[in-house]
């Protein structure tokens, strides 16, 4: 069996999806379920990109044990400088510089021929060698590129130091063919390729992520890039959940295999989906919802005769618990505890009671807390939203008839301490909601998404939403997100958390 390295890019390329934007906090929360999960590499992000991402970054290489932390840079000493900075105080540093290689992208991004890019990347590769051991170097764009001078210039970085040479479908353009042939090639006409660990990134535009990572693996790669419920820009990354679970249940057929933990699995997709609002669809492999559902008569049948008649994954091997209904409102600060610490939570003394509170809280309304409304209860606490807050919620009440015009009134605290509180109509109860809190700010805002999911089933299940909105005083886009088992209640939460993080973003 071949041993695959995995790196995890969520925090990075995951990050950069659309509407999302996750603070240090939540990154830093990510980072550690990431080493539980046992990635073997996590790429905490691009530390030149912003004040934010670089103290994230630096936060999560200095609270990372056993996983390599690496920072991406552009080919420039800037970035190389400013990623060092960021890891230099992890346990396993690595810096990632990558520069484009394709035609198209020599020509009209970089404007350069294919000589001064060769000697960029040489020197970048040498100048990062000087700062770190570990350098990770990435032909943007390989799979568009011209073969001879991806070889050429992978032979010259690799003297120059560099110790992993990936090279990745940057745009999710190629076939399994094609790009099975480009890593041969590599590998048989590159002669100090041995000595670098080689890895693939493809991106799925065309749906072909997973076939062209196996493609890879198939033709030398010993090193798969990707990302937790395959999120990333456009259409996203590699789904890494989806890989070594396929290698795992086909070890039969592929001889791969990862170190990954696999119980940890949809502990890890579903933080990723509440941090970063992007819902998991119900049918997706692996993790959805209906991954593990059976509605045909005749799938039922074979199920409850013997599992593996239409179960070729067990739920228990990726984490999902067949019976999580535990806790209840008699249940005591002792049993939570316990529940605490079997869902693998850390959390101190001071956490837990506020958690116990609000589980209590919960109970009033609901008769049975299943293991997914203490995930969202644990992670909030965990994460201590707390630190965010600039505006809070008193009260709100909403009139809304099928006849009548929605009219909500809310009251506020605002950042100086002061109750403020108004009252405004809107087409439907959430739009009469977010008028009025709206005119209790002082900001012009600009909602962007609006997504309502609930956690668990049946009519008591908490709502949870996500919005995105842009600020006119912060001109990027912002998410926040809420929950309650009133669904009013949650959209209120969502808009004000949004809010609050635009604030903290521009304090920090």
């Amino acid at each position: 069996m071949t041993r695959i390295k995995i790196f995890d890019t969520t925090l990075r390329d995951g990050e950069q999806s659309p509407g999302v934007n996750l603070n240090k906090l939540e990154k830093l929360e990510i980072a550690k379920q990431l080493e539980r999960l046992g990635v073997d590499v996590m790429e905490a992000g691009f530390p030149a990109s912003s004040q934010g991402d670089f103290e994230a970054v630096k936060k999560i290489a200095e609270t990372v044990e056993t996983v390599t932390v690496t920072a991406l840079a552009r080919a420039y000493k800037s970035d190389i400088d400013r990623a060092w900075e960021a890891i230099k105080d992890a346990k396993k540093p690595r810096i990632h510089v990558f520069i484009a290689t394709s035609p198209i992208h020599m020509e009209y991004k970089l404007k350069k021929t294919q000589e001064e890019v060769s000697e960029i990347a040489v020197e970048m590769v040498r100048y990062a060698k000087e700062k770190c051991e570990d350098v990770e170097w990435s032909a943007e764009d390989a799979s568009r590129s011209d073969l001879p001078f991806l070889a050429s210039i992978i032979e010259k970085v690799i003297d120059a130091g560099a110790t992993v040479i990936n090279l990745p479908d940057t745009v999710g353009y190629t076939t399994p063919k094609e790009y099975g042939v480009m890593f041969r090639y590599i590998k048989d006409n590159v002669p100090n390729i041995e000595k670098v660990d080689l890895s693939c990134h493809c991106h799925d535009d065309l749906g072909m992520a997973i076939a062209n990572s196996i493609a890879a693996m198939q033709n030398g790669a010993t090193q798969i890039e990707g990302t937790i419920n395959g999120i990333g820009e456009r259409a996203g990354n590699v789904a890494l959940e989806e890989l070594v679970v396929a290698l795992k249940i086909r070890e039969d057929f592929y001889p791969y295999t990862t170190t990954l933990v696999l119980k940890e699995i949809k502990r890890t997709s579903d933080l990723i989906s509440k941090f970063t609002g992007m819902v998991v669809p119900g049918n997706k492999a692996i993790v959805g919802r209906n991954a593990f559902a059976h509605e045909s008569g005749i799938h039922q049948d074979g199920v409850l005769k013997n599992a593996q008649t239409y179960e070729i994954i067990t739920p228990e091997l990726v984490g999902i618990q067949s019976n999580n209904l535990v806790l209840g409102k008699h249940s005591g600060r002792h049993a939570f505890k316990d529940k605490v610490e079997q869902l693998d939570f850390t959390l101190t003394e001071e956490q837990i009671t506020e958690a116990f509170k609000a589980f209590k809280l919960l109970t009033d309304r609901k008769k049975e807390v299943t293991d997914d409304d203490l995930f969202v209860i644990l992670t909030d606490i965990q994460v201590d939203l707390s630190t965010l807050k600039k505006y809070e919620l008193l009260s709100f009440q909403v009139q809304y008839g099928s006849h009548n015009l929605p009219t909500a009134t809310v009251a506020l605290n605002t950042p100086d301490g002061k109750r403020v509180e108004t009252a405004r109509t809107g087409q439907g109860s959430v739009e009469a909601l977010y008028n009025t809190i709206e005119a209790l700010i002082d900001e012009k805002i600009q909602l962007t998404d609006f997504t309502l999911s609930s956690i668990g089933k049946g009519k008591d299940a908490l709502a949870e939403v996500h919005v995105t909105m842009i600020v006119d005083t912060y001109q990027s886009s912002m998410s926040g997100r809420g929950t309650a088992q009133d669904v009013l209640e949650a959209s209120a939460h969502a808009f004000l958390n949004a809010i609050n993080r635009i604030f903290f973003t521009k304090n920090q």
